[in-house]
C-alpha cells in the first residue's frame, strides 16, 4: 500500500474575499507544502495582498476556507492564527522609527516560544544580515530603505513561524540587495525548513527561488506548476513579463 501524502502546511480552498460589495477574490485556491517556497504573482489589483490580508484573519472570507494543517484559520482572530505560527510582513516595513534596529528586532519574538529562543534566532537574523549586527545601536529612522527591510524580515524570523509570508519583499531595493535578500530567503528554506509564501511582481527573482508558483488574476488562479515551468507559461509571459507567448 502506497504512503498517504502529509497534507499541506496551507490550503487556501475555493475562497472568495471582497471589500463591501465588490469581491476581489473569486474561488481561490492554492496549497503551501512544508519547507517550500511558494511564489504568488499576478498584477496591480490581482488579489494578491488581499489573499495574504485573509490569511493572517485581517480580512473576513466570505465563501471557502483557509486550513493549517487541519485546522480552520478563518474566522480566527489575527493574534490567534500568529500563535498558531503564522508571520506576515507587509509592504511598507512598518518599522517604530525611534527604537534601535536590536529593539524593533527583539518586538518580533512576542510569543512565549520564541522568546525561549530569542538569543538563538537573533544571532541567525545578524549571520544572514551582518548590517543589523553592526548597526544594532542605531535608530530605525536613520537605516536606508534596504536596511529597514532587513529589520522587517528579522522581526519576522524573531516569531520563529511555520509559515511567512511575504508581500513584495523586493519592493523599491536596489540589484545588489534583491540577490542579498535571495540568498537569505533560499538558505531559510533549505537550511532552516522555513515555509515561505511571498507575492510580488519581481516575477523572475521569485520563480527562480520557488519550488512552485501561483498566477492570481481578476481574483481568480489562472496558472500554477513549478517555478521554472511557469516562466515558461504563455499565460505568465504574457500577463507579467509582456513577451509573447
Amino acid at each position: 500500500m502506497s504512503a498517504v501524502a502529509a497534507p499541506p502546511l496551507l490550503a487556501v480552498e475555493r475562497v472568495s474575499v471582497g471589500y463591501d460589495a465588490a469581491l476581489v477574490l473569486r474561488g481561490a485556491s492554492l496549497e503551501v507544502r512544508r519547507r517550500e517556497f511558494v511564489a504568488l504573482l499576478g498584477p496591480s489589483g490581482a488579489g494578491k495582498t488581499t489573499l495574504l490580508r485573509a490569511i493572517v484573519g485581517l480580512l473576513p472570507i466570505r465563501d471557502g476556507a483557509i486550513r493549517l494543517e487541519a485546522m480552520r484559520l478563518d474566522g480566527l482572530a489575527p493574534y490567534r492564527i500568529a500563535a498558531l505560527g503564522v508571520t506576515a510582513i507587509p509592504e511598507g516595513r512598518r518599522l517604530f522609527d525611534e527604537l534601535t534596529v536590536r529593539e524593533n528586532l527583539l518586538l518580533g519574538a512576542y510569543l512565549p516560544a520564541a522568546r525561549r529562543h530569542a538569543a538563538e534566532t537573533l544571532a541567525l537574523v545578524e549571520r544572514l544580515f551582518p548590517t543589523l549586527g553592526e548597526r544594532a545601536r542605531d535608530p530605525a529612522a536613520v537605516l536606508s530603505g534596504g536596511e529597514q527591510q532587513m529589520v522587517a524580515l528579522g522581526r519576522g524570523l524573531m516569531a520563529r513561524p511555520r509559515l511567512l509570508l511575504l508581500d513584495d519583499p523586493f519592493l523599491g531595493l536596489a540589484k545588489p540587495l534583491i540577490r542579498r535578500f535571495c540568498a537569505a530567503l533560499r538558505e531559510l528554506t533549505d537550511a532552516w525548513g522555513l515555509t515561505i509564501l511571498a507575492a510580488g511582481q519581481h516575477v523572475r527573482r521569485l520563480l527562480r527561488l520557488a519550488h512552485r508558483g501561483y498566477l492570481l488574476d481578476e481574483g481568480r488562479v489562472m496558472a500554477e506548476g513549478p517555478g521554472a515551468a511557469l516562466l515558461e507559461d504563455p499565460r505568465v509571459r504574457r500577463t507579467l513579463l509582456e513577451l509573447p507567448p
